[in-house]
């Protein structure tokens, strides 16, 4: 068996395997929770029990990771970060760029105005490169991010930025490659998106750099 059947196999079932009876916003703000009451297909065939499960609609995020493939150094954003709070690390965390989209706006075109907003790295359609979309917590939030990899120069990079309607408040610095890693290594490194465009860069990184040799 090769391993699209075996997958098939696994996960037979699609959205349409899935009643939802109602769906209540018991939440509206900035984000939304909503409570479902649904009903989905069990491996046994029939259907489940009316299950009540409250989802976070948080909406889609865009993450970039700026790398300067030449000199081999990962840019990194600091900020407080609330929802890190109460844990033994410090809440202001390294992270890559990330925003939210605005109406009408693609991953690429989030990814751009994010980049310059929070790093006032100024980056064009050609500098990114697709890594992957992945739901960052299923079993609570919708979420779906889209990580990318911005190509850059690193070069006197650093300062503060941000907008500050918004409350951001956002150092830039950067690291050498092995320097991230060494710190992912350590468990400085702790939100997803980061370790996760880390550990993509660990398999690529080598490829990358021969892409930009001149």
């Amino acid at each position: 068996m090769n391993i699209t059947d075996k997958l098939t196999q696994i996960q037979p079932f699609h959205a349409d395997d899935v009643k939802i009876l109602q769906i209540i916003t018991r939440y509206q703000g900035f984000f939304k929770i909503d409570e479902y009451h649904l009903q989905h297909r069990l491996f046994q065939g029939e259907f489940s029990k009316t299950l009540t499960r409250e989802v976070f609609d948080r909406g889609d995020a865009v993450v970039l990771m700026p790398y300067d493939a030449i000199n081999d150094r990962v840019v990194f954003t600091c900020q407080f970060r609330p929802g890190a709070l109460n844990r033994e690390q410090t809440p202001w965390l390294l992270e890559f760029i990330a925003g939210m989209f605005a109406e009408n706006e693609n991953p690429i075109e989030v990814a751009i105005r994010e980049a310059k907003e929070e790093a006032n790295l100024t980056l064009t359609e050609d500098d990114i490169y697709p890594i992957m979309q992945y739901l960052s917590s299923p079993g609570g939030t919708n979420e779906n991010i889209h990580l990318y990899l911005g190509l850059i120069d690193s070069r006197n990079i650093s300062g503060v930025y941000g907008l500050p309607e918004e409350g951001e408040d956002i150092l830039v610095t950067s690291f050498s490659r092995l320097e991230a890693m060494t710190l992912l290594a350590q468990g400085k490194i702790n939100n997803a998106a980061t370790v996760i465009g880390l550990q993509w860069l660990a398999l690529n990184h080598v490829k990358l750099q021969q892409q930009v040799q001149p």
